[in-house]
């Protein structure tokens, strides 16, 4: 499977000059023909709750639908459009969309882990579902940024079975050795490739750290971006799966019965 991060320098409260962006950055990563394209987190406004204004979330996500929809069907690529931030009766959600390469919905996540330092849980309302879909037969899920931090869930979505974890964010720069880490430790204990897609840039005074990345399950960094905006480009080899979870079977071994999360 071959995947394009699509690095965005995202501005923060200007969704018209990120919709073009956004386009843009789609179309040039789709010349390389990828099977997947990944955009990053609240890519229409930015990630800065403290200064969100309602009134640019896009309603009931509309607009990202209708222009990643259209040109996942046209590109005929998969387009996991990142998350961004939407509208609807009850308050703002911090919502991912992905789409096959029909142009057809196949994920639409709300974000469940809200990030209280920055105020996330007063801007946005918190979702109650997880993200789980299949691209061209492979096992896939998503999550968002501060999601990383909670590996009960990683293993939640990888029970079931799961090839590659997606992972949209805007992930500040002093504390990028932690996204390293964590998505490392993702992988290497779930046994599956992981695709990180981080926005760069600065918003209100906090840099974002860029650092797009894939790994493979064993941990290994097969491609990681710099820090400025770009495309990253990687291939996983999903034939390494079988090998490696026949040599350490973790899954097999596991002892749920010891095991307490509530």
């Amino acid at each position: 499977m071959k995947i394009a991060c699509a690095q965005m320098d995202v501005l923060p409260g200007k969704p018209e000059e990120n919709y073009i962006l956004a386009e843009a950055l789609i179309r040039k990563a789709a010349r390389k023909r990828p099977d997947v394209i990944l955009l990053p987190e609240t890519w229409n406004t930015g990630f800065a709750p403290e200064h969100l204004d309602p009134a640019q979330a896009d309603g009931d996500g509309a607009r990202t639908k209708r222009m990643c929809s259209a040109l996942a069907k046209e590109l005929k690529i998969n387009l996991l459009a990142g998350s961004v931030t939407t509208r609807r009766a009850d308050g703002s959600y911090n919502t991912a969309y992905g789409f096959d390469r029909a142009g057809e919905l196949i994920c639409c996540y709300d974000k469940t882990h809200l990030f209280s330092p920055l105020g996330e849980k007063e801007a946005y309302q918190k979702g109650g579902t997880l993200a789980r879909f299949t691209l061209d037969g492979v096992r896939c899920a998503l999550m968002t940024c501060y999601d990383l931090r909670f590996p009960e869930l990683a293993r939640t979505l990888a029970l079931p079975g799961l090839d590659v974890l997606f992972i949209v964010s805007q992930w500040p720069r002093q504390r990028i050795s932690h996204l390293e880490t964590l998505a490392k430790a993702r992988a290497i204990e779930n046994q599956l490739f992981v695709a990180v897609c981080n926005a760069c840039g600065t918003a209100y005074g906090t840099k974002f750290g860029g650092r797009s990345m894939v790994i493979d399950p064993l941990g290994k960094m097969l491609k990681q971006a710099g820090t400025r905006a770009g495309i990253l480009y990687a291939e996983m080899q999903l034939d390494e799966l079988a090998p490696v979870r026949k040599a350490i079977p973790v899954f097999s071994d596991r002892r749920p019965e010891l095991y307490r999360l509530d």
